[in-house]
């Protein structure tokens, strides 16, 4: 395998705001909320919030140290949301909280905004705010997650926010699959919803989260039947890198159905360890016996560019020449 130092970005690096969260820990809801992240960074990342293990603290100053560490050049920082785990009263941390986080680092960390529960706060609302932080905030994606919302990913009443987001060129990043955590309902997030809204909306970019996990195979097929349908390797690559053959193959069949194109990396901290995730990529490949056997793409060094960070450079508008040299290698 050749050595290479491709363009590295990565998205969903969420940050979280140590007061906010301090002042809702009184909710049940929010002891029920970090009971099922341990469990599913067991199974996606192999070890719990207690058990320890490498993880960036969720601010900017101590991430971009892992950038650096990873070789990641760009990540795409989003707030923590989860008002439903306080009754709908107050986030974790705001679009403000991550404006301010990443203004020491304006050639490495960019605004990924969200702007809901979109139906819950009003669309009117999110609309506003979707238009606003790309004209002013510098964004490049934004986060739906229906989960904490009153309805899901094809709701009729979230069609005005796909019209705007299509209008102004924002891909908007979904997360696709389960519903991880307690109280939001699974309903609201399967992959099959995306075919309705890219039906009418054939021209918005979504990026799909998690690779649709554990429904993964229905969401490579929509990637193959809509060209603005991409697919992000987010959360899960531990998992892939204990059970390598779980990786190859989900990995392969992401890239019939989406082609490596339409494929990029994401990171979902703090589900995985960033250096480990980068490298996975880095030095992803299929055995050959495998890929005869199923037909998968050969893995080049093209294949494995486009999903650290061309694909992603693309979408966003990025320049993936323009290299920072703390975040070489």
């Amino acid at each position: 395998m050749a050595k290479t130092d491709p363009f590295v970005a990565m998205t969903e690096c969420h940050f979280m705001n140590e007061q906010s969260m301090a002042e809702m820990s009184y909710y049940p809801q929010f002891q029920r909320w970090w009971g099922s992240v341990d469990g599913i960074m067991r199974v996606w990342a192999g070890r719990s919030l207690a058990g320890g293990g490498d993880m960036p603290h969720p601010r900017a100053h101590a991430l971009i140290e892992w950038m650096d560490k990873a070789g990641v050049d760009v990540c795409f920082a989003l707030r923590e949301s989860m008002m439903d785990v306080s009754g709908h009263s107050t986030c974790m941390s705001t679009n403000g909280f991550i404006l301010t986080e990443i203004a020491p680092y304006p050639e490495r960390m960019y605004l990924e905004a969200n702007c809901g529960p979109v139906i819950r706060r009003g669309v009117k609302n999110a609309i506003w705010e979707l238009e606003h932080l790309f004209k002013t905030g510098n964004a490049r994606l934004c986060k739906v997650y229906q989960p904490e919302d009153d309805g899901p990913l094809n709701d009729p009443r979230m069609w005005p926010f796909y019209e705007k987001a299509q209008e102004l060129g924002v891909p908007l990043t979904i997360h696709t699959g389960m519903a991880y955590v307690p109280p939001q309902p699974g309903k609201h997030t399967h992959p099959s919803q995306l075919d309705d809204i890219l039906l009418d909306f054939p021209d918005l970019k979504i990026i799909a989260y998690h690779m649709g996990w554990p429904y993964h195979e229905e969401l490579f097929g929509l990637a193959a039947k809509h060209p603005n349908l991409y697919i992000s390797i987010s959360g899960i690559v531990g998992w892939f890198a204990r059970a390598p053959q779980k990786g190859w193959h989900m990995i392969g069949e992401a890239l019939e159905g989406a082609t490596e194109d339409k494929l990029v990396l994401g990171f979902d901290l703090p589900f995985d360890d960033m250096p480990k995730v980068v490298d996975y990529v880095r030095n992803f490949d299929i055995p050959k016996d495998v890929r005869e056997g199923w037909g998968y793409p050969e893995i080049t060094d093209q294949t494995r560019a486009k999903i650290l960070g061309l694909n992603l450079a693309k979408l966003t508008g990025l320049d993936p020449t323009k290299r920072v040299a703390s975040a070489k290698k």
